[in-house]
């Protein structure tokens, strides 16, 4: 399913977020605006929950989870970058604070909440997107010291 661009890049979703045939995939607590993600490149497996604990152990090559309170991310962020593959990515998204406002969507999460709690986690940002109107991603990889470290020798 084609997703249309968004945001000043005119990239469209899938390509910004890194998505490719032949990936396993999951989503946690998709928003139903965005369902056509899990159609947007022929993934060998696509996954989705609403908790990140059922989530398998280094399974999946992108995890995209929707957070809307700290809270959350502090609890789902092991779970989170225990299903990425040591060389996979977190992609972890929150209202944008003017869409939530007008949206009523309570929220307290801010790129900053998350790298914060990402970087004591073991994650590093490489990257934030416009997801659509109301979402912004923060992407969060293994840093590179630390996959060379855990891949099998």
């Amino acid at each position: 399913m084609a997703q249309q661009a968004t945001g000043y890049s005119g990239t469209a979703l899938p390509r910004k977020l890194g998505f490719r045939d032949g990936q396993a995939v999951a989503f946690v607590a998709l928003d139903p605006a965005l369902a056509g993600l899990a159609d947007s490149a022929a993934f060998c497996e696509v996954v989705r929950t609403e908790d990140a604990a059922a989530l398998r152990s280094g399974a999946f090559d992108v995890v995209h989870a929707f957070v809307r309170r700290e809270v959350d991310v502090v609890s789902g962020l092991p779970a989170l970058k225990g299903a990425i593959k040591v060389d996979g990515a977190l992609w972890m998204s929150w209202p944008k604070k003017a869409a939530a406002k007008a949206r009523g969507i309570a929220t307290d999460i801010t790129d900053d909440v998350i790298r914060r709690h990402a970087l004591a986690g073991g994650l590093v940002d490489v990257k934030v997107c416009a997801v659509d109107d109301v979402w912004s991603g923060l992407k969060l990889v293994i840093p590179l010291a630390a996959r060379a470290a855990a891949k099998p020798q």
